[in-house]
């Protein structure tokens, strides 16, 4: 659409329409898309679900307002409104812009790992991917990620196939890596959370290294919204990990 050239996927047959905003990522989502669809195929009955990932000509100074405006423009042009979303992370920050600028476009959200604004222990780690990232230092970056990411649980069983998550990163994937985490630095919504009027819940996780787990509890009373909040068993990304997570999703979009 004009400048921009967005990826996405989508699967299932149900009706209703799913949409994804994951969080910052190193690689296309694109190579991620079956991984994705084996995931959350408990949906593809009921929904049609979208996976988006950022606009391919990411700008320098890119921010998550912008991210959350294209993605909304797209779905606009899909077709897509009165939408279930589920944003993780970073996607968490545009789902939550894109219910304040396009409400008609949300009919329930859940907010996994997320924020409404980036605190002290979130910007010092994000400032360490990215110079890692700047320094070209891949295998520095990959371990460091992985140990901020995921639970000791999940690296003690899966340790060497995320080691190899990264291989193949191209200068590109390092450029727009380091947009998407940037963007995060600035963030700050709080004084909007009182716009969102759609049905809310906010999953956080005690073990969460990268975004404090009291941002969930802060935007779970922001929002007047359900929290559940997992124990230090699980990590930032609590939503690839839990394995009851995405039928607690289901669960609470079912509610009337």
């Amino acid at each position: 659409m004009g400048d921009i050239e967005m990826e996405y996927f989508s699967f299932g047959s149900g009706g209703r329409a799913f949409v994804i905003l994951p969080g910052v990522s190193t690689r296309s989502l694109m190579l991620s898309a079956m991984a994705v669809s084996a995931a959350y195929r408990d949906f593809g009955e009921e929904y049609t679900v979208y996976c988006f990932d950022r606009r391919r000509n990411m700008p320098d100074g890119y921010t998550v307002r912008q991210m959350a405006e294209d993605t909304a423009a797209v779905m606009q042009k899909l077709g897509i409104a009165d939408a279930d979303l589920f944003g993780a992370s970073q996607g968490g920050m545009m789902a939550m812009c894109i219910a304040i600028d396009h409400p008609e476009l949300v009919r329930k959200m859940v907010l996994g790992s997320t924020a409404a604004c980036m605190d002290d222990q979130g910007k010092e780690g994000t400032d360490r991917w990215i110079a890692l990232a700047q320094s070209g230092d891949l295998t520095a970056l990959t371990a460091e990620l992985i140990d901020s990411l995921y639970s000791e649980n999940t690296i003690g069983k899966y340790k060497e196939v995320l080691l190899h998550m990264n291989d193949g990163m191209t200068e590109d994937d390092i450029r727009r890596f380091i947009i998407q985490t940037q963007a995060l630095d600035g963030f700050d919504i709080t004084g909007e959370l009182s716009k969102i009027q759609c049905p809310v819940l906010v999953i956080g996780s005690e073990g969460d290294q990268v975004l404090s787990p009291s941002q969930s509890r802060y935007l779970a009373e922001a929002l007047n919204a359900e929290l559940y909040m997992y124990g230090n068993e699980w990590g930032h990304c609590v939503f690839d990990e839990a394995p009851d997570y995405k039928q607690r999703m289901l669960d609470f979009y079912h509610q009337t």
